[in-house]
């Protein structure tokens, strides 16, 4: 009766004890050149681009600049394509008073001259009336000899009253054609005004029609007030940052390092990009520049990063401005060395481990390790080369490994 049990007590036991052997997945230990690496989120920017800012229009119409027409974000756009249009209506209002005004102007300019020469006319007339009074008395004088003296006395003193008359029509004309000179200036310096508010108006206009400066793909920049992109409606200031053209030619990433890494990041370096919206995508880049002074993370926190600039090589359509990316940034390459998957090395209680596969099952066996990457683990001790080892606890039941791998407590974080 015991010998009928033993067996029955055997099956129990080993269906106790987890998973099946043929269940796990292993993979052999291999050895090869391992890449240390470094992955970190960035954002697409162009090396060059042209900032299309608002116009700088005169002063008397800046505040009444308002988006009437705005390019779509992301649209490809040519040399010369209209790309913004500005609320003309204000301007419009002003160069109407601006005309009308400086017809006005050079109206009462025109009336002014033809009232003043009929002034010097008039005064021209009378000088010559004096002239000729004046001749008149000087000939009665040179022929007075004969005639009493007190005729004599009289008609000199005409001669001497005809030269003061003559005197004060010249004087007169004189002073009429200094005030009529100034008064001439002053009406100049309106019509010159008049002519500047009307140039500056119709330039302010034609600066309110923006067109590209060259090919691109336009992208708008954020209205600092509504943290908004810019659109239709609102009221940027002369020289606000409105567009960005870029040149998609030679592109490049900004990354954030965090102070604990940026000692591994040097110029040069080998550099994986994958953008997050085209995970099918992967192109290359090199370490460009890497900062030399340090930035908090934002103005709440306290956390220190270093700006690091990455070339992107060639070029692409998919790649455009503001683009996140994965950067996998290649630290350093060890040749000849084993190297794991994360999945299959263990820790506890500080020390790691794998489970080998042995015959029909599995042991655990203790290893140490070196370096680590996103998704393996440099070996130094405990295994060799093509040994087998488990992907997932063998000894687990299969509800067990589903909860360990949901709360990812089956992986490793730390070497030794």
């Amino acid at each position: 009766m015991l010998k009928k049990a033993i067996p029955l007590i055997l099956i129990i036991l080993a269906s106790c004890k987890g998973k099946e052997a043929s269940d796990v997945q292993v993979t052999p230990v291999k050895r090869g050149t391992f890449m240390e690496e470094l992955t970190e989120q960035g954002t697409i920017e162009a090396v060059n681009s042209i900032t299309i800012s608002g116009p700088v229009i005169s002063y008397r119409y800046s505040s009444a600049l308002k988006i009437a027409k705005i390019v779509d974000d992301g649209k490809e756009v040519e040399k010369g394509d209209t790309i913004m249009i500005f609320d003309p209506s204000e301007i419009k209002k002003a160069i109407i008073q601006a005309e009308q005004q400086l017809e006005i102007a050079l109206a009462e300019y025109d009336k002014l001259k033809s009232t003043q020469q009929s002034e010097i006319e008039d005064l021209q007339a009378d000088l010559e009336l004096a002239r000729i009074s004046q001749e008149i008395s000087k000939i009665n004088f040179e022929t007075s000899t004969y005639e009493p003296e007190a005729t004599k006395q009289e008609i000199k003193l005409k001669l001497e009253s005809a030269s003061i008359a003559l005197g004060r029509a010249q004087e007169q004309i004189e002073n009429k054609k200094v005030i009529h000179k100034e008064d001439l200036l002053q009406k100049s310096l309106t019509i010159r005004q008049l002519t500047s508010t009307l140039a500056d108006a119709n330039s302010s206009m034609d600066k309110l029609y923006v067109v590209s400066p060259a090919n691109g793909i336009a992208i708008k920049e954020i209205n600092w007030n509504s943290d908004q992109k810019w659109a239709v409606g609102d009221s940027p200031y002369s020289g606000s940052k409105i567009i960005e053209l870029p040149d998609l030619s030679a592109m490049r990433v900004k990354v954030n390092i965090n102070e604990v890494d940026v000692s591994k990041v040097l110029p040069g370096q080998r550099v994986e990009i994958r953008p997050d919206a085209y995970s099918d995508s992967i192109f290359t880049g090199k370490v460009e520049m890497v900062a030399n002074l340090a930035q908090n993370k934002d103005y709440k926190s306290k956390i220190k990063i270093f700006p690091v600039q990455i070339r992107i090589s060639g070029q692409s359509k998919t790649l455009l401005p503001g683009l996140t990316v994965s950067c996998k940034i290649i630290v350093s390459e060890v040749p000849d060395v084993l190297y794991i998957p994360l999945e299959s090395l263990f820790n506890e209680q500080g020390m790691n481990y794998v489970y080998i596969k042995s015959g029909s099952g599995f042991k655990r066996r203790d290893v140490k390790n070196g370096a680590i990457n996103t998704d393996y683990a440099i070996v130094t001790e405990g295994l060799n080369e093509n040994d087998l080892i488990a992907l997932s606890n063998p000894f687990l039941k299969k509800e067990e490994v589903t909860d360990k791998k949901t709360n990812g407590n089956n992986r490793t974080t730390g070497s030794e």
